[in-house]
């Protein structure tokens, strides 16, 4: 017989997180439940200003439309849902429990991976948009147009909703042991074994045809872009439209470095880990690896704001009057505080005399 887990603590007792753990291994610790209150708090409060703000202004106040608007409203509409389902994680982790029925767990859980396919591939897009701009401006106006771009993303929703449906359907549950009470597809979306243990090969699958195949698209515009920027071959290009790429490529590629390749390389690790191994609940434990790179992740519906800021003029200009218009309340709270600390002051001085 196996032994048991090491449950005591330096006193030779049980702790009570030591006594939940070995209850239920696929249990979060509670460190994890109170980081990720704290930053799912931050990121449904910025993303939801940002992106609520991006998808006003290029869908309603942007006159002068384009192929890359289109793609930053797809952004903002994915960042969106991911960003909304949000609270639901957040009541999870504070209560422990998940109170929202099996079913919209699933949901929950195939959205949240949803999410990195669908925004890679809307990346890829911009990326190839950004090579047709730069690399072949004779044929701009056929290939980057707003009917081209909506049946691309079009596309790329139609797809990748059918690679992630799937999940929703899963032959094996973690949850159904704890009847339900519990969401462990939630906290184990980057571990492929709480997906379905079966379901390696289609796990492997995804992961290239939604990972590695657009990376490998935005890497190869860019090696390309950068080759004829440095050699000379764009010399045709106004300078700001070369800088504006420039930065956009820059930002993208930090996004994915930061964001996406995280996630993945962590998937793709555990899905080549056995999940028979050892460690509690047979190699299905709590994994802080994955859910720190799951947090990454979540970070990109943030730090969309860096592209749209650089896409939009627009999206400048609302970012800047929001900041002058704080500026001025500040400065007017200031005046306003010393004007009754001045007037306070020579009421003091007045009495003082008297």
């Amino acid at each position: 017989m196996d032994s048991p887990p090491n449950t005591t603590n330096g006193s030779g007792t049980l702790s009570l997180e030591a006594v939940r753990r070995s209850a239920d291994p696929l249990s979060l610790p509670r460190e994890h439940n109170t980081v990720a209150l704290v930053f799912y708090g931050f990121i449904f409060v910025v993303g939801v200003t940002v992106n609520l703000t991006a998808l006003w202004v290029f869908a309603l106040t942007t006159k002068r439309k384009n192929s890359v608007t289109v793609y930053m409203i797809n952004v903002a509409l994915v960042d969106l849902i991911l960003i909304l389902l949000l609270p639901f994680r957040m009541v999870y982790y504070h209560q422990d429990y998940w109170p929202f029925g099996d079913a919209f767990c699933r949901i929950t859980a195939a959205l949240t991976l949803f999410y990195p396919c669908l925004a890679l591939w809307l990346f890829a897009l911009i990326s190839a948009d950004r090579y047709v701009a730069i690399v072949q401006p004779k044929h701009g106006r056929e290939l980057r147009n707003i009917p081209k771009a909506v049946v691309a993303c079009v596309g790329v929703w139609v797809m990748t909703l059918g690679g992630t449906a799937p999940l929703l359907f899963r032959a094996v549950d973690p949850d159904r042991a704890s009847n339900f009470t519990s969401c462990a597809k939630l906290h184990g979306i980057a571990d492929p074994r709480l997906l379905d243990p079966r379901g390696d090969p289609v796990q492997a699958v995804r992961l290239a045809f939604f990972f590695l195949l657009p990376v490998g698209i935005m890497m190869g515009c860019y090696a390309v872009i950068v080759d004829n920027l440095v050699h000379g071959r764009t010399s045709k290009l106004k300078p700001n439209v070369k800088q504006k790429s420039v930065r956009i490529i820059v930002t993208l590629i930090v996004q994915v470095l930061v964001c996406f390749v995280p996630f993945h390389v962590c998937q793709l690790v555990l899905l080549l880990k056995d999940p028979s191994g050892g460690g509690e609940g047979g190699g299905w434990s709590y994994s802080t690896w994955a859910a720190f790179t799951t947090l990454l992740m979540n970070l990109s519906t943030v730090l969309d704001v860096i592209l749209y800021y650089i896409v939009s003029k627009q999206f400048q200009d609302r970012v800047i009057s929001v900041i002058l218009y704080r500026n001025y309340l500040r400065s007017v709270r200031r005046k306003s505080r010393r004007t009754h600390t001045g007037g306070s002051t020579r009421s003091a001085s007045n009495m003082n005399m008297i």
